[in-house]
Parts: C-alpha cells; structure tokens; sequence
C-alpha cells in the first residue's frame, strides 16, 4: 500500500508539472508528456470512441493508462521492486471499475434494448439461442473482467518472481558460495546479466499491459455502445 500510494504522489506531481505551464514550443519534458497524453487520448480513446463518445470517457481511460503504468513500472525500480499490480486488489478494482464503466455506458444509450445487443445475436435461428445466449452471457458479463483482472495481475506477478528468483541467486552465488572460495559462484555473474536484461524486458512488459488494459476496456465500452454487435 505505501508503494501505491508513492506511484499516485509521484503520477500527480509528474503529471502537474509537465502541464503546470505549457509553452508554444514544448520543452524536452513538455513535449514527452503531450506525446504519451496524445497516444493515449487520440491513438486508443479518440480512434476507437470516435471525438464525441472519447471525450466523455477520457477521464477515466486515461487514468486506467497512468495508474496501470506507474504501478507496473514501479516493479523495477531498487528498493521497491514489487508492482502496485502484483498484489490482487488492485487489479481486481481496475477491472470492476472497467467492467461497470461499460454496462452503465450500453444501459445508458440502449436502455433495456443493451441486453437484447449483448446476449442475442442478431440473424440467427432462434433455436441457436438456447446455445449462444448464455455462451454471450458468460463471454460479455463474466469473462471481459475476468481476463482484465488476470491478465494485468499474472504478468506482473509472473515478472516480479522472476526478478526475485534471479537476484536471489546472484547473491547466493557471490556472496555465499563464491565467499567460501568455491568457483561455482561465479555462476551469480551469469544470473546478474539474466536479471538486468529481464528488467528491460519488464519495462516493456509494464508499459504493454497498461496499453492492452486500457485498449480492451476501450473496445468493450466501444461494443457496448455500438447497435447490435
């Protein structure tokens, strides 16, 4: 919990200081926050909501990203090294959060008519329905939150034990077994150079889900607000 709360101080001073006094000519910094606010406003919300029905979810979309993002990155960095999202509770309120944001959003525009768009298909024999309706039902309403939970809080778990079985061998090798003179120690160098490419490689992995999270819970609000799909 402190980790998360030192990722949200950090996002808010980060992102309050890089908009506290925009210039026409973007500085170093100014122009590296528009560039990622920008990817995520027009390359994730706008292209898939379309101008009007992004606008309305910016908010909170843009949140997912950041939070998402600071969270996973956070699980590289010394002395913390554990992601906000590698503990349950996190991602388990993102994704109920998602999930709500976009039931409201298809009852909102639809009406009761959203659960006719979700559970029926449209051009199908309806003795195909008895099959398919509750497949769309456990698809739309069970598994979209499911997998957004899963899938954001395996990955970061998966990273974070990987990093710590690797460094835990380094220090095993170099400080216990090289220390008492046996040269199997400096298998630690082998183990240290595996844990330096794998953080690089969580870097990637950090800024990955926060960008899968954020797009999927984009298109699940984008399906719900679509006709019939």
């Amino acid at each position: 919990m402190i980790i998360r709360l030192i990722v949200v101080a950090a996002l808010v001073l980060i992102l309050w200081l890089g908009t506290r006094n925009m210039k026409v000519v973007p500085g170093r910094g100014q122009a590296a926050l528009e560039f990622v606010l920008d990817f995520v406003r027009k390359g994730i919300v706008i292209d898939t909501l379309g101008e009007k029905d992004g606008k309305r979810f910016m908010p909170v979309l843009m949140t997912f990203f950041f939070l998402v993002l600071g969270m996973n990155l956070v699980g590289t960095v010394p002395l913390l090294q554990i992601s906000g999202t590698a503990v349950a509770g996190l991602p388990l309120i993102l994704s109920v959060v998602a999930f709500f944001l976009f039931v409201v959003a298809g009852f909102a525009r639809h009406g009761w008519k959203y659960l006719k768009n979700a559970l029926f298909l449209p051009g199908v024999p309806w003795p195909l329905y008895f099959l398919l309706t509750p497949i769309e039902f456990l698809s739309t309403f069970i598994l979209r939150p499911v997998t957004l939970f899963l899938r954001l809080l395996m990955n970061m778990v998966a990273g974070h034990m990987m990093l710590v079985l690797v460094f835990s061998a380094t220090q095993f090798f170099l400080f216990t077994v090289l220390a008492q003179g046996n040269l199997m120690g400096l298998l630690g160098i082998g183990t240290f150079a595996f844990g330096t490419i794998w953080i690089v490689f969580e870097l990637f992995v950090a800024t990955l889900q926060a960008y899968v999270f954020t797009f999927l819970a984009t298109i699940y609000i984008q399906m719900s607000l679509a006709e019939e799909h």
